[in-house]
C-alpha cells in the first residue's frame, strides 16, 4: 500500500510544482495543509534543515526541496515520464530547471517592494525572462525540452500563475505575447492541460493572499527603514 502524504501551502508555487507532477502521475496522495506562521511538529520533523513546505513523505520517508521531490516522484512513478528519452535533451531540460529553479526566488522579490527597489527588481525579473524566452527554445516546440509536459515546465509553472497574480496586484502584466511571444504560448500550451488548468486554485483565492502579502510585505519594509533610521542615531 503507497502511502504519500503532501506537506504544503496551497498558494506556493514551490508547493503546486509538486502537486502537478503527483496529478501528472495519477498519484493519489494525502494533502496537509501547513500554516507558516504555526508550522506543525510533523513539518519541523520531516524537514529539519530547512522547515519549509513542500515536504512528500512517501511510506514514512520525508523528500524536501520541490525539484529534488519531482526527480524522486520521475522515478518512483515512471509512468508519464518528466524527463525526455533523449540523452541530450534530458540534460536540456535538467539545465533549464535548475536554471529557473534557482531564479524563482529572485524573480519573486520585486513583490516585497515599492517604489526604487521595487523597479530595480522588476528589472531583474524581466531580464531572466528574456534569457528563458530566448534561450530556453520554449517557443521552438510545445514545452520546454519537447512536445509533452515535463520537469522544466513544471519549475516555469509559476509564471503563468502566481507571477500572473502577482503583477495583478501591482498593476503589470509581465508576459504579454509583444514582450514574451514564446514564453506567452508557451503558457497557453501549460494552461490547456486539464490537469494543470484543474489543480490551479481559483484566481479571486490567490489574488486576496498576495494582497494581504504584499501589505504585509511593504510594511515589513517600512519597520525595517525604521529600525535602520534608528541605528544611525544612537
Amino acid at each position: 500500500m503507497e502511502d504519500v502524504k503532501l506537506f504544503g501551502l496551497w498558494a506556493s508555487p514551490f508547493t503546486q510544482r509538486v502537486i502537478w507532477a503527483l496529478k501528472l502521475k495519477g498519484v493519489s496522495y494525502e494533502y496537509i495543509g501547513e500554516d507558516l506562521g504555526n508550522k506543525s511538529s510533523l513539518l519541523l520533523q520531516y524537514n529539519p534543515v530547512y522547515k519549509k513546505v513542500p515536504v512528500l513523505v512517501h511510506n514514512g520517508k520525508a523528500i524536501s526541496e520541490s525539484m529534488v521531490i519531482l526527480e524522486y516522484i520521475d522515478e518512483t512513478w515512471p509512468q508519464i515520464p518528466l524527463l525526455p528519452q533523449d540523452v541530450y535533451l534530458r540534460s536540456v531540460v535538467r539545465f533549464w530547471s535548475k536554471f529557473i529553479d534557482q531564479k524563482t526566488v529572485d524573480m519573486m522579490r520585486f513583490f516585497r517592494y515599492d517604489g526604487e527597489l521595487q523597479e530595480k527588481a522588476m528589472k531583474e525579473t524581466l531580464e531572466t525572462l528574456k534569457v528563458i524566452e530566448t534561450e530556453s527554445q520554449v517557443g521552438e516546440n510545445n514545452f520546454i525540452g519537447g512536445n509533452t509536459i515535463g520537469l522544466g515546465d513544471l519549475a516555469l509553472g509559476w509564471v503563468a500563475h502566481t507571477l500572473v497574480a502577482m503583477g495583478d496586484v501591482i498593476g503589470v502584466n509581465f508576459i504579454t505575447p509583444h514582450a514574451f511571444p514564446n514564453i506567452h504560448s508557451w503558457m497557453t500550451n501549460f494552461l490547456q492541460i486539464p490537469i494543470i488548468k484543474n489543480s490551479l486554485p481559483p484566481h479571486e483565492l490567490t489574488l486576496e493572499y498576495f494582497t494581504q502579502k504584499r501589505k504585509m510585505f511593504l510594511a515589513m519594509g517600512k519597520q525595517e527603514v525604521v529600525d535602520h533610521h534608528h541605528h544611525h542615531h544612537h
